[in-house]
């Protein structure tokens, strides 16, 4: 696989709670050049990067980073989100109903988030560090039976990021209409390589555009 094969898979992020525009338009200038998936973004720059940036594809992150918003505050990002021009749609669940066994209210969040998204692609983070594995095979049976369109297994915020053994776990237990997304703590060009081989259809990272032109640079 090439490098630019490679970043066709990749969300370029920016999600830090301090940056700036300029750090925005760096990094939509360089998913422009480098044709990556698309830009993942604080819902705050959404309207101005679908106006300056017609031709990317625009992520946010919705209940970010920590989940545990009301749905109905969590349905209102989404809907803002939209009409600010987003594509894609990045949700935390509620980890603290996963810790009480409130399994369907997890669904049902889920479900009404994919509804307000309708045809735009919803990706569900689970946030695996805080997750039994039994938490995490049930979030793979609800992710698929909500609808979503991915499950993602991190924020890049909690004490840890992707690992293959969690993507391996979610493969043999989401259902064939689900894909995977790895993001947080991906840190070389061999990395992205394993969780794409791993069939993940997503990674999340800002890195990837340093990382790939410190190979082909260095």
């Amino acid at each position: 696989m090439t490098y630019y094969q490679i970043l066709s898979y990749v969300d370029h992020t920016q999600l830090k709670p301090y940056c700036t525009w300029e750090d925005i338009r760096q990094l939509c200038d360089e998913a422009m050049e480098y044709q990556t998936a698309s830009v993942c973004i604080p819902p705050s720059y959404v309207q101005r990067v679908n106006k300056e940036y017609p031709d990317l594809t625009i992520c946010t992150v919705i209940g970010f980073p920590l989940g545990y918003m009301t749905t109905e505050a969590k349905e209102f990002e989404t809907r803002d989100a939209l009409l600010s021009g987003a594509d894609e749609i990045d949700m935390v669940i509620n980890v603290g109903d996963v810790k009480n066994g409130d399994y369907d209210k997890v669904m049902k969040e889920i479900a009404a988030i994919k509804k307000v998204c309708g045809k735009h692609i919803l990706k569900v983070i689970v946030e695996t560090c805080y997750l039994t594995e039994e938490e995490k095979v049930r979030l793979c049976e609800i992710v698929t039976q909500a609808g979503a369109d991915f499950i993602k297994t991190s924020t890049g915020f909690g004490t840890g990021g992707a690992t293959v053994e969690d993507i391996r776990l979610f493969k043999e237990h989401i259902g064939e209409n689900v894909q995977m997304k790895a993001a947080g703590g991906i840190r070389s060009v061999q990395d992205m390589e394993i969780f794409l081989e791993e069939g993940c259809m997503r990674l999340g990272t800002s890195s990837a555009v340093k990382l790939v032109k410190d190979e082909t640079e260095g």
